[in-house]
């Protein structure tokens, strides 16, 4: 905060210029023209000559420039120049105190999931990081996970189960548990284990519950409603196909289908599926009625996907309990 003010007030920054004018240019203008981040942007050189007011000449005139105006850092964007260009500006800069910052070519493919990489001395854009790819956060997650879903399987499970074995076969005949294929991580098919709370029926591989539907038992309305039919899976996140939090896993019939028509839908199963996930914390859950329900939920997952942590993770369950006490709209 003291440094923003100080910056406001006109101290702490750093003159720049651009070489090379191309459509990043207005991108980067955003950054040097926020005061709080310290930047003076003086203006950029281009052999293509512009109207512009910050056009100071062609690039041959930025090194009397830079030197007359003590600009600090210079940034170069490098569709723009060639190799000799490139080459006399590292050396210039080098010999000049001058930190020089070189903009690459990005074909349009830049995204807020891209990183740099490198290998030896060759830098290598990783066009989509995921965070759980990190040797250590997939490991604590791991370790979350066999902690968590151990504590509700030995305190909640062990009477539970019983229990709605007893009740769900006094209504209807079947077992204890529905078991589905669904898809996980790299698409991986596994078993997914719920409380069975529909009576059997040859649609439950294919179709999805809907409000008033008939093929939902009366002891399955309230597992739905408190989504206490979810809590077997546990089971699978202790064996490792799923974990607490993440996106929800689709039937196969479904990802075959929205693998097809959303775009970038697999982009999900970088992760392990979870038990509740950022998109049906934000009530994207269950029944998809229009085309906005879907689109929004693997938004949301790919969300996920990219900017996960302990503390996402965290809120999320805790929204989580909140929803499932409070009743939630599409938990039918």
């Amino acid at each position: 905060m003291f440094i923003r003010n100080y910056r406001l007030s006109g101290g702490n920054y750093v003159n720049v210029v651009v070489i090379g004018r191309d459509k990043n240019l207005k991108k980067i203008r955003k950054v040097f023209d926020n005061p709080y981040f310290g930047y003076r942007y003086c203006g950029f050189f281009d052999e293509k000559p512009s109207e512009s007011p910050t056009y100071l000449g062609g690039i041959f005139d930025c090194y009397k420039y830079i030197i007359d105006n003590s600009v600090d850092e210079v940034y170069c964007t490098a569709a723009k120049l060639s190799k000799s260009d490139l080459q006399n500006l590292i050396n210039f800069a080098d010999n000049n105190l001058i930190k020089l910052k070189i903009i690459p070519d990005n074909k349009d493919i830049y995204t807020a999931a891209m990183t740099v990489q490198k290998y030896d001395k060759i830098p290598v854009l990783d066009v989509r990081t995921v965070p759980l790819d990190a040797d250590f956060g997939r490991m604590a997650k791991r370790v979350f996970d066999v902690v968590f879903s151990s504590i509700v399987i030995v305190l909640l499970l062990s009477w539970l189960v019983p229990l709605l074995y007893v009740l769900i076969k006094l209504e209807s005949p079947g077992p204890l548990f529905f078991k589905q294929n669904r898809h996980g991580l790299k698409r991986q098919t596994f078993k997914c284990i719920k409380f069975r709370s529909m009576a059997d029926n040859s649609e439950a591989n294919t179709k999805m519950a809907t409000k008033g539907d008939r093929r939902v038992t009366r002891i399955g309305k309230i597992l739905r409603k408190t989504s206490i039919d979810e809590l077997p899976q546990f089971f699978n996140v202790f064996m490792g196909d799923m974990s607490v939090v993440g996106p929800r896993p689709h039937m196969e019939q479904h990802t075959s289908d929205y693998e097809i028509s959303v775009d970038k839908y697999l982009v999900r199963h970088f992760v392990k599926p979870g038990i509740t996930g950022l998109a049906q914390i934000k009530g994207y859950r269950g029944e998809i009625i229009k085309p906005s329900d879907i689109l929004n939920r693997i938004r949301l997952d790919i969300l996920y996907v990219e900017k996960w942590s302990f503390l996402l993770d965290f809120k999320i369950i805790l929204l989580t309990i909140f929803n499932a006490v409070s009743g939630e709209e599409k938990a039918y």
